[in-house]
């Protein structure tokens, strides 16, 4: 089996896909972006992935960007390893999560650190900034009332992809000025996750 590259950095949404190709024990071959240094904005990135950010998985078909096409690539390249539903409705609900995460957790997290993108008035990125911690803690009540239930995991008894993926992004809930702690069965999750022992190497 052809080896896949995948440019990640450190503390972004890129960590999910890290923690499934470990997960899957993916033969892989793992390149750092250095943000700080822009290096996302170099021709030689750009030529990898046009959009300028991580994650990018590059394979013998060609590259895949955005971390929810990423994961489902991981689970169904990786069949073996058992972290995605095979059934129509399951498959749906867990890509249902995950796009939840992308398009609207990951939108309301990244008014802090990213709110040059949406205004170029400071006062205007002082008032996305404060809204940060509402936000955050409105899309972590919904994920903790509506997709957290009985099971240790987000698809319940079955571990998947979209479990790395809610650990990254709770992994954000402190710098955004929330306590985890308040929601209580997301911070169990979070814990079970960090003793898994591919999230452990994930994050070394």
């Amino acid at each position: 089996m052809s080896s896949l590259t995948f440019y990640f950095a450190p503390g972004t949404c890129a960590q999910a896909v890290r923690i499934a190709l470990e997960e899957a024990q993916a033969p892989y071959q793992l390149v750092r972006v250095d943000l700080a240094g822009q290096q996302q904005r170099t021709p030689e990135y750009l030529a990898v992935n046009p959009k300028g950010r991580v994650p990018a998985l590059v394979t013998e078909h060609g590259t895949l960007t955005e971390t929810p096409a990423l994961l489902v690539y991981v689970a169904q390249r990786f069949a073996h390893a058992n972290l995605a539903p095979t059934d129509a409705f399951g498959l749906a609900r867990m890509q249902e999560f995950n796009s939840y995460l992308a398009s609207t957790v990951h939108i309301a997290h990244a008014h802090r650190p990213r709110a040059s993108r949406w205004a170029d008035e400071p006062e205007a990125q002082a008032a996305m900034q404060r809204k940060v911690p509402a936000n955050m803690t409105e899309c972590f009540e919904l994920i903790e009332r509506h997709y957290l239930g009985d099971g240790p995991w987000v698809m319940g008894a079955q571990f998947t992809v979209a479990d790395g993926y809610l650990f990254t992004m709770a992994g954000w809930l402190k710098s955004d000025g929330v306590d985890m702690a308040r929601f209580a069965k997301v911070a169990a999750h979070h814990a079970r996750m960090a003793q898994r022992p591919a999230v452990q190497r994930a994050l070394a």
